[in-house]
Formats: C-alpha cells, structure tokens, sequence
C-alpha cells in the first residue's frame, strides 16, 4: 500500500486573545493513499482551504459551542484539556490537526457516493492529503467552469451563508435600507450584491481606505465608510441612513451592533451571522441598547449555517447566472502553500485581508 509523506498544520493549545504564529506548527507525516478495506471513508488530496473567522473561538476550549474546539498537539495542551475534563473522560480527545472547509480531489474511496476523480468540498484537514471519515459535510462540486477556488468562497460556505442570512432571515424588499459590516469580507460583499440586485439602498463598512474603495467601485456599494475613522458610530450610521435601517446584516458584533439598534427603522431585521470584534476578548462586551428591539419591533435573529444547506441547489440556480453574466463578482486574497495558511488565519483578526482569504495547497 504506498504511503507518501504528509504535511500537516497543527494547533498547538488553546489561546486567550489574538492568535499568533506560535499557536501553530508545521509537521510532516505519512499517509497511505488507498482508503482502508471495508471503510466508507474518502481519500482526498486537498487543493485549496479556507480561513474563516469562526475557526478563532474554536481555539478556546468550549463545549458550548455548534463547532467543537480544536484537539490540542502539544502535550501540555493534551494534560490541560485532562484536568478541564477530569469529571468527563469521554471527552478527551486524540490530537489531530487543523480542520476547516477546503477544496479537494478525491483519489480514493469507500463510500458509493463517491469515485475516483471527483471534486468535493466541505470538511477537511489543514494537511497535504486528508482520509475524511464523515462525509456529511462533503459535497460533490457540479460545474467547473468557475474557479475551483470559489467553492471555499462564493459558491461555498460563505457564499450560501450570505444567501441564507439575507433572503431567509432577513427577508428583503426592494427599495428597503440595507448596512453590512465586515462588507469587503467572505461574506460582506456577496450579501451588499444581493441587495443592489434587489435594488436596496446598501452601505457597508470596512477597516481601511483599500477597502472601502473597493465596497464603492468593486461591488457597487451605494456607500461605505471606514470604521476604524469615526469616533461616533451611532452619528456615522445617522448620516449615512437618515431614515435608519431597514435591514442589518451583522458580521462584528459590540460596539457596532449597539450603534445599529439606535438607527433601527421600526420592523427592522437583523441578521446575526458573526461578532469578529468579541473573539479574541477575554471579556465580552456588552450591549446596551437592546430595548430597541422592543420600541421599534425589530427582529433579530442569529443562525448557523448548516440549518441551511438543503438550499444549496436553489443558491447555484441562483447565482451561477449571476457569475457568468458578470453581475456578481467575488474578491479572492491568496496565499500560496501549506506553510501561510497560519499567517493567513491570524491575518482574519487584525483585517490584513482584502477579500476572500484563501490558501493554495496545490493545484491538481
């Protein structure tokens, strides 16, 4: 059975605050390229893997969470994960290394549902090749005709998680007020898209000058600003909707999540799809203007996106011809090889990406 050398990206332990480079490590290992006899595993070679903002509170030990927390590969990490759990044994786990959504090539298989040859995406390892054991989260990729790497991205889990947040919960109309954070990230500036198409009035924000030129003369934002340039967030979101917002579709959390509910317009929705400002806090912040909710009648709800999945065929009918005719584009920041992917994972925290952060493992 050959085996072939195997590079891995490892976490190292469990981190409060931002993460740096010495939470994680290079190791190299060996696989066998044949799937084991009588398993439905599938055998891949991944192509391309995603960074992603939810894989931050996955680095502290939580049970609480709808994702586990990543297995430690250190052995003190393994002995303090022991004394957190001592009262619950079956929760200690064996060390493995980083997983996330990818791109990849299937070289071998064992279930019916895949062959030889297929590309899928879904759950895989931060690791050369990866023997994918759950397959529930592997979808096979239909159409090729499209950058393989927008199955981390667009047309991937960012891209139904846009699709979900704004058309199922937030339920848009046209001409309706639409703010977006986070708009020039994964997420950011599919859901501003949706609403120009829809014909919404759409402001986003973003953390730098490149960004927000982008937001204008990129992806057709009506308006966007840097938040990291104002000083007053709930005047900044009064200028830039007068007559509040109808639809906000929420990617930080904290202080502008605060700022958003006093410029709510009455029947307001909220997506709540992530808060990047709170992840590496060891202290939450608080929320003071909750009341809002109540004055005027706005409904707020949070999701994950695995509740959706079942409308990923109704997603592709949807946007393929939006990406063909050219009326939705998507903006990929790329690193090459298995050896930034840590770099560009931290990289998430301080904003240093400008788009869609992807990392090239190989390329077939």
């Amino acid at each position: 059975m050959a085996e072939v050398s195997n590079k891995q990206v490892i976490f190292k332990d469990y981190i409060s605050g931002f993460p740096t480079d010495a939470d994680m490590y290079i190791t190299t290992s060996t696989i066998s390229l044949k799937v084991p006899e009588g398993s439905k595993a599938v055998l891949v070679k991944n192509l391309y893997l995603s960074c992603d903002p939810y894989m931050r509170p996955r680095m502290t030990y939580t049970t609480d969470s709808y994702v586990d927390s990543f297995k430690p590969g250190s052995e003190d990490a393994s002995e303090k994960k022991y004394r957190m759990t001592v009262i619950r044994p079956t929760l200690i786990m064996a060390v493995s290394v980083i997983e996330g959504y990818g791109v990849a090539k299937v070289l071998d298989s064992g279930h019916p549902n895949f062959s030889k040859g297929d590309l899928v995406w879904g759950f895989t390892n931060w690791e050369e090749y990866s023997l994918i054991t759950s397959t529930e989260m592997l979808i096979k990729i239909p159409t090729t005709d499209v950058p393989l790497s927008y199955y981390t991205g667009i047309l991937g889990m960012p891209g139904l998680t846009a699709y979900a947040g704004f058309y199922e919960i937030c339920t848009p109309k046209k001409g309706e007020y639409v703010y977006v954070s986070a708009a020039s990230g994964a997420v950011g500036q599919l859901v501003g898209q949706f609403a120009k198409l829809l014909g919404c009035y759409v402001v986003g924000s973003a953390g730098s000058k490149e960004k927000v030129d982008l937001l204008k003369n990129k992806f057709g934002f009506d308006e966007a600003f840097n938040y990291k340039e104002e000083t007053d967030l709930v005047a900044c979101l009064k200028r830039y909707f007068p007559e509040g917002i109808d639809i906000y579709f929420d990617n930080v959390g904290g202080k502008m999540l605060d700022a958003v509910l006093l410029n709510m317009r009455v029947h307001g929705r909220i997506a709540a799809c992530g808060m990047i400002s709170q992840y590496n806090l060891d202290k939450l912040e608080g929320v003071c203007n909750l009341i809002n909710i109540i004055i005027k009648q706005v409904r707020m709800q949070g999701f994950v996106i695995t509740s959706y999945y079942h409308l990923y065929p109704k997603y592709l009918e949807m946007v393929l011809p939006h990406i063909k005719e050219g009326k939705i584009v998507y903006v990929e920041d790329t690193v090459e090889g298995l050896e930034s992917a840590p770099q560009a994972l931290i990289g998430l925290f301080s904003g240093r990406n400008v788009g869609k952060q992807v990392v090239v493992v190989a390329r077939e």
